[in-house]
């Protein structure tokens, strides 16, 4: 293994950050938007719901793709892609020809699995490992309990029925490891507005440590981890990114971090919990409610937030159309495509009951820019669109946006995908004035998170001007 110090690239260093293990640290000045790491995944797997509108090999977003001979269920864009991915997809063809609908590992399998392939065939350190190695990363074994241990064996068993006939297995306390470090450090790969396209491994990327208030953002073009300044970067400071959604109160991030990645954040704002009081908003009443009043409310949010979680199942489907207001779902124009998503567990009426029960409750107690009632406005929204009521998904956009604004950093993705839905719904609804204002917004943000040549803005443009 290097030492922390020969680990250098580019205007970065690998080194033992006090109290956090391995860190990536900055050897010069970095400017706002700028671009401070590159890193190619080192595996990656497609979501299953985005097949047929992304290819399985690059993740290009695209009209035209060509199945795959075999399976009928890989797409690419071309056979230089096909040729690219099949050392990888051969691990899945034969098996989902045989397996059928039956065919369903999960992705952290489905990557696991990858990740064994690879490793047999690349043994020797790759463009992805630049900085840290697959092998160096951090299991925390020693933490797992029980719940988290029966399912990592569930995930080997499945590892075992679905590859069995491909792969060369290490024994079991080996998979368990993998599994626990895949967990730990696989990456979401997701859209422009935040719709889930699939998981990699980027190891590189996985060196930073976390902060809630990071400097630096993660964005994805094709299979290709971005890392870009948020803020300005002097020589000698820590990059943190984060690793969690920074919308909820200290508490709760806590808790996600510890669930997740089994450590405590010690930044400023969880030290100082200084965003908190307006996270959590309390209605400016004559006869404002007791201290308990609140924490009851409190726990009540946390706990309906966790039941919608478990009523709402969905999946993904792409529709092509010229017009989006034809179709039903959560559904916002890209272009000429438009993703749906269906299927329930709960009718979309009893979903939206809860949503607008659980506000009129939380209402009494907080104000709409309270986190808790964004959680569910936003939920609500996701229904509207579904049902096709546009107007009532704008307005929970419109309550959403300004307070979302105020709460998460500077550059947030989440903040420019809610722009981009406003944008888009405008224009949908043919209110083009509004619709430019919201794009732009968009816009403005992902230049600096995404970079001004990423092809999710020429494609916001282009939206610009063709309406």
């Amino acid at each position: 293994m290097r030492s922390e110090a020969a680990a250098q690239l580019g205007g970065l260093e690998r080194f033992a950050s006090a109290g956090k293990g391995r860190g990536l640290r900055a050897r010069r000045r970095f400017t706002v938007g700028e671009l401070l790491l590159s890193c190619p995944a080192y595996v990656a797997v497609l979501t299953v719901s985005e097949r047929g509108s992304h290819c399985d090999g690059c993740f290009a977003r695209k009209e035209g793709l060509s199945k795959c001979g075999r399976c009928k269920q890989a797409f690419y864009c071309n056979v230089e892609c096909q040729k690219e991915d099949w050392p990888m997809h051969k691990l899945e063809c034969a098996s989902m020809c045989t397996f059928g609908q039956n065919w369903h590992p999960s992705e952290t399998v489905r990557l696991t699995a990858r990740i064994l392939a690879k490793q047999k065939t690349h043994p020797e350190r790759t463009q992805s490992e630049k900085l840290l190695a697959v092998k160096e990363f951090e299991s925390h074994l020693d933490k797992l309990d029980n719940e988290k241990r029966e399912l990592i064996q569930n995930d080997i068993a499945a590892l075992h029925h679905f590859y069995s006939k491909h792969l060369d297995y290490p024994d079991n306390a080996a998979l368990v490891v993998l599994f626990a470090q895949v967990n730990c450090n696989g990456f979401t790969i997701e859209d422009e507005e935040l719709s889930h396209l699939g998981s990699a491994i980027f190891p590189d990327v996985a060196l930073m440590n976390h902060s809630c208030c990071p400097n630096v953002i993660v964005t994805y073009k094709g299979t290709l981890a971005e890392v870009r300044a948020v803020r300005e970067i002097e020589p000698g400071e820590e990059i943190f990114s984060s690793y969690i959604d920074l919308l909820y109160p200290t508490e709760d991030r806590n808790d996600r971090l510890r669930d997740s990645y089994f450590f405590s954040c010690d930044c400023r704002e969880c030290t100082t919990k200084e965003k908190d009081k307006e996270k959590l908003e309390i209605c400016k009443l004559n006869d404002p409610p007791s201290a308990e009043t609140v924490k009851d409310m409190i726990k009540y949010a946390r706990n309906v937030i966790e039941e919608f979680r478990r009523a709402k199942h969905y999946k993904y489907i792409l529709c092509l159309t010229l017009t989006p207001l034809a179709l039903s779902g959560n559904c916002i124009m890209r272009g000429h495509q438009v993703i749906v998503f269906l299927d329930f567990f709960l009718p979309p009426s009893e979903l939206l009951e809860i949503c607008e029960l659980s506000l009129d409750k939380m209402g009494a107690v907080f104000e709409d820019s309270n986190v808790y009632m964004l959680h569910m406005m936003y939920q609500a929204m996701g229904v509207c669109l579904y049902v096709q009521d546009w107007e009532g998904a704008l307005c929970y956009g419109q309550k959403i946006i300004r307070p979302y604004s105020k709460h998460y950093p500077s550059y947030s993705l989440n903040v420019a995908s809610m722009w981009l839905k406003l944008g888009r719904l405008y224009m949908a609804l043919k209110n083009r004035t509004a619709g430019v204002k919201a794009l732009k917004r968009a816009i403005a943000i992902m230049e600096v998170a995404h970079g001004k040549d990423h092809p999710y803005i020429s494609e916001i443009k282009k939206e610009l001007e063709d309406h």
